[in-house]
This record gives C-alpha cells, sequence and structure tokens, in this order.
C-alpha cells in the first residue's frame, strides 16, 4: 500500500540520516520504497537544485526563490511522487511543502497566503499523510551542517536568526496539524530517534492496510 511521508527540519537536524535509516529497515521488510527529495528529485529538479543551493547559486529575491522552488515540485509531483504512491509504494521524501513554508514563508517573511497558494498549485492534490519534524537548537544543527565539507549552501550561510525563524515556522505548522506531524528531539541518541521513526511510520502503514 502507498504512503507518503516527509522529513523535515532545519540545517543540520538529522533528517537526511534518517531518512535513509527508515528507508533500509522497510526495504528489510519488503516494502516497495522510494527514496527522493527536494529540490532535486529529477532531471529538471536536479538543475533547479544546482541554481537554488550549487557553488554557482545567484542572489535571488525571495520570491523568485520560491517560484524555483514550486517549480522543482511541480516536475517532482508528476513524475516521481503521483506515480509511485499510484503504483502503491511508500515515498520518502526530504523536505517538501512544509520547507518552503517555513524558509520562504516564515522565515523570508513572503505572504502565507500567497506561499500555500503557489504551493498547493505545485503539489496539485498530493500530500504528505505523516511528517517527521526532526527538531533541535539552531546553535546545535548549525554546528552540525557547517561541520561538513565544503563552504555551505545559501541557507547554511544564513544568520541564526534566520534559521530560528524556520524552527519557529515549523514548530507552528506542526502546532497546526498534530495528527499529521511526528515531532522528534533530534539531539536525543540516533538509535532512540531511528527506532522512534520506525515504529511511527510502522504504524501508519497498518492503519493505512
Amino acid at each position: 500500500m502507498s504512503l507518503f511521508v516527509t522529513f523535515e527540519g532545519i540545517e543540520g537536524s538529522g533528517k537526511s540520516t534518517h531518512l535513509r535509516a527508515l528507508a533500509g529497515a522497510l526495504r528489510a521488510a519488503r516494502r516497495d520504497v522510494v527514496e527522493t527529495r527536494e529540490p532535486g528529485g529529477t532531471a529538471a529538479g536536479g538543475a533547479i537544485r544546482r541554481l537554488l543551493l550549487g557553488p554557482e547559486a545567484v542572489p535571488l529575491v525571495p520570491l523568485g526563490e520560491l517560484l524555483l522552488y514550486c517549480a522543482d515540485r511541480a516536475q517532482h509531483v508528476a513524475e516521481v511522487i503521483r506515480p509511485a504512491l499510484r503504483a502503491g509504494r511508500v515515498v520518502l521524501c526530504d523536505r517538501f511543502s512544509d520547507s518552503t513554508l517555513a524558509y520562504q514563508g516564515y522565515a523570508r517573511g513572503l505572504d502565507l497566503d500567497v506561499v500555500r497558494a503557489l504551493d498547493a498549485r505545485a503539489r496539485d492534490g498530493v500530500a504528505p499523510e505523516l511528517t517527521f519534524l526532526f527538531d533541535c537548537p539552531v546553535a546545535v544543527g548549525l554546528a552540525r551542517a557547517r561541520a561538513r565539507a565544503g563552504a555551505g549552501d545559501r541557507f547554511e550561510r544564513e544568520t541564526a536568526d534566520f534559521h530560528e525563524r524556520v524552527r519557529a515556522g515549523f514548530h507552528a505548522l506542526a502546532g497546526a496539524e498534530p495528527d499529521r506531524f511526528c515531532v522528534l528531539d533530534s539531539t536525543a541518541p540516533e538509535a532512540e530517534v531511528r527506532a522512534r521513526v520506525l515504529a511511527e511510520a510502522t504504524r501508519r502503514l497498518a492503519r493505512a492496510a
């Protein structure tokens, strides 16, 4: 059976690590799993990702940034997510609409109604049934992110205040949809967080059966 699961959080929250771990656990349980990400889940999305996050990333006004994310999402939903769900697969996606609302809405200051409207058009009715929000203090997340190789992408180079707004945005979104969100303290031991992710995903799959 299909299930659309998204992984959200500030930079360095550990969401990508836990997505890979869940994918491995579900495959071991003989689930058909698709791992994907935004931006960059399609060939066109890869080009958009380079514009947004790669070494050649250029300065963008907030609206331009938002429109690129929505273009990536429209292609991603049409090419990857919707076909996989129709085929009964489990889709695990590293960032989706909530990141757009948190980063371009809450943190960049774009009108949330405008962000929601453009996002709704881009995702065309596709929405996650379960969202894991990996939460940690901004200082912890940024230290992890900036410890990785390279100069960091455009968001990793943003100020701590920017990331505090992102984190606050995620909390607001989770508070508005507690049935969809599973909020996890990503400063807890990795094995403990991994076990909680697997338990919740397994519970949702059983409920969808």
